[in-house]
């Protein structure tokens, strides 16, 4: 206010009083009696106008003052009287003061000297380094947006219990699509009578059914294998709770009728949008299935994914139908590259490098170059014994190349193919994956959330012992020239035979199909059990790692190596192998210390449990029977609480990827 008054007036009557004066000086001296007369009138009209404009700056400073203390008035009453808390902290968060809302939040008189976090534990946020300037909080019953100011050292407190209701209520009554899959239906009903099949349908109608109108589900048969659910996301925590007991009740009551069916279903939650929520379900639905089934994945928009269920081994389903499309399929796409590079996995076990092979072949009967991949100094156990052999077979041997080596002859035309993994991080070079347009991929693991983008075209049967059987599978539907040497159909039964632990898991009759159809090209079993075999000391560390045995869950059993010591991948996958034969062990976890400086976790179950599961939580895959992880951390009692903490939730508590 006193800027304003001090400030010069300045307005158009000051230079209109200067020009009128100019000319009245001007009419004096042309005629005096005019000018004066002008004068005259000119002075009254300047006169009137310097009042009315002196009475309008009074108006204007009474109105500036009225708004002044207005303004502050509502200054003070937002500070005290508004529905906001505020508090005043020091730097070793006592309050300094607080206003009156807050008070009554509190219902105390005064906080004055109060520790900021005796108000709520979650206001312990603010000590962190990371620490969000805007984070909600619980106090009382209600629950408190806080917004930090932290030059200032202030704290409001905005009330937004009744906003995070409606949010809650929002949420939990959104849609979620699912779409609910008989396994194996066409092969337990191909052989039924009508009438049979008519019962079974009854009776898996009327499971699903009595469990839809349990939880308020509308559920529909939509195919002869295929239900579709609508229910919305408060539903679905309901059922998440019981971990989807609908499968044991499938499991349990078609066994019953000595049926063995399963139930596979994909989710589709978190959207909005009903199109998105169908696409998310399909592809929830092939996951699972590729995961072997008897299972449940429940997938977000985000790509987030819970997985539920998988406590059964695969039955085996394959039909040589499939096998022959695949190789026919494959088939065309060799012949239409120019070069075929053939891909395993980091640390190549026998399985990865007898598939290798077996493909490689398979480009060789087609009249196409086609390389193996290797990365040589990964090499290692009985792996490196059996390219003791190949090296004497240069014919083979020189089809082993180095990714480098594969990076430098790789042109548009070429094709990939990955054997033994899904994974792009487990593949022993990334690179080759983004330099070629065609990938094929075969594996014989549950498929996981990490899969290599755009495959051409994609044969993962986890109900296969080992990836070998799928590529001898294959090789009997290519053309009869250049037959399997007697050191390539070594390498394929090698593979079969370490994967099953020599036939004794895993093994379907396409399994001894496959063995019998290679022995009939001569390969060696002499040979492969000198392969295999293992040296004293390598014996003597398990037995040292066995001697470190604890039960941590009824019929699970935790091993582990030393710290100060590196320890063969092969050695660890062996000492979780007999581990799993003693006495009350269902399933058998080892962990050690590996070459690259990780921590590997190589985890065996009889197929009670689901070892797969276990493995995922910590960043792993596998089998329901043969899994493993490999992680970052420092000691091996840090990998052992972790994994003791994932065995815990799977089997006690919630199991969200």
């Amino acid at each position: 206010m006193d800027t304003y008054r001090k400030r010069p007036i300045r307005h158009p009557l000051l230079y209109l009083s200067i020009i009128g004066l100019i000319a009245v000086i001007l009419l004096l001296i042309w005629n005096i009696w005019v000018g004066i007369s002008v004068a005259i009138v000119m002075a009254v009209g300047i006169a009137h106008a310097w009042k009315v404009e002196k009475q309008s700056y009074i108006k204007i400073e009474k109105y500036i003052e009225s708004l002044s203390y207005r303004l502050k008035k509502v200054g003070e009453e937002a500070l005290l009287e508004m529905p906001i808390g505020i508090l005043l902290i020091n730097d070793k968060y006592m309050i300094e003061w607080a206003n009156p809302f807050m008070l009554n939040i509190l219902k105390v008189d005064s906080l004055l000297g109060e520790e900021l976090f005796a108000l709520s534990e979650d206001l312990r946020q603010l000590t962190k380094s990371d620490e969000k300037h805007e984070f909600v909080v619980t106090i009382g019953e209600r629950k408190y947006q806080v917004i930090y100011k932290q030059t200032e050292r202030l704290l409001y407190f905005f009330d937004v219990t009744e906003q995070l209701k409606i949010e809650t209520k929002y949420y939990a009554d959104r849609t979620v699509i699912a779409i609910l899959f008989i396994d194996n239906y066409d092969e337990i009903t191909q052989g039924m009578d009508d009438q049979n099949r008519s019962l079974t349908n009854t009776l898996v109608t009327s499971i699903i059914n009595e469990w839809a109108a349990k939880f308020g589900i509308y559920a529909r048969r939509i195919s002869s294998d295929r239900f579709l659910a609508i229910l919305n996301e408060s539903i679905l925590k309901e059922i998440e709770k019981g971990k989807f007991a609908i499968l044991d009740d499938i499991r349990e009551k078609t066994s019953q009728k000595n049926l063995s069916l399963t139930l596979s279903i994909g989710v589709g939650a978190g959207s909005s949008s009903l199109i998105k929520l169908g696409e998310l379900a399909q592809s929830s639905l092939d996951l699972v299935l590729g995961r072997g089934g008897d299972q449940i994945a429940i997938k977000q928009p985000d790509g987030k994914l819970k997985f539920y269920g998988g406590k059964t081994n695969p039955v085996e389903k394959r039909t040589r139908v499939r096998a022959r499309v695949i190789s026919h399929a494959l088939q065309d796409l060799i012949q239409e590259s120019d070069q075929v590079f053939i891909m395993g996995h980091k640390n190549p076990d026998m399985d990865s490098i007898g598939a290798s092979m077996g493909v490689r072949k398979m480009v060789e009967k087609n009249k196409v170059k086609g390389y193996v991949v290797v990365n040589f100094d990964e090499l290692n156990g009985s792996v490196s014994r059996l390219f003791q052999e190949i090296e004497k077979s240069p014919e083979i041997y020189g089809n082993f190349i180095t990714p480098e080596e594969a990076q430098a002859k790789m042109t548009e035309k070429s094709l990939l193919v990955v054997v033994d993994t899904h994974k792009p991080s487990l593949v022993i070079n990334e690179q080759l994956l983004d330099l070629c347009d065609k990938v094929v991929i075969i594996d014989h693991h549950r498929r996981g959330e990490d899969f290599i983008a755009n495959p051409t075209l994609v044969y993962m049967e986890p109900y296969a012992s080992s990836t070998c059987e799928l590529v001898t599978e294959l090789l009997e539907y290519q053309p009869e020239v250049n037959r399997i040497s007697k050191l390539e159909a070594t390498a394929l039964l090698s593979g079969i035979i370490v994967d099953t632990k020599s036939f004794t898991l895993r093994t379907g009759a396409r399994t001894f199909e496959a063995a019998s159809y290679l022995r009939t090209y001569g390969a060696d079993t002499i040979l492969v059990q000198r392969l295999l075999k293992e040296d004293v000391n390598t014996y003597i560390e398990r037995s040292k790692i066995i001697q470190t045995v604890e039960f941590v869950y009824p019929g699970m059993a935790i091993a582990h190596g030393e710290d100060n010591r590196f320890y063969d991948t092969v050695l660890i996958a062996q000492t979780a192998d007999i581990l799993l034969a003693m006495k009350d062990v269902s399933a058998s976890f080892v962990i050690a210390h590996r070459s690259d400086g990780l921590i590997g976790i190589s985890a065996r179950s009889l197929g009670e449990i689901n070892v797969q599961l276990i493995m995922e939580k910590l960043g792993g895959g596998g089998h329901l029977t043969n899994a493993a992880c490999q992680m970052e951390v420092e000691t091996i009692s840090e990998a052992r609480q972790l994994l003791k903490k994932a065995i815990m939730e799977i089997y006690e508590g919630s199991n969200e990827e």
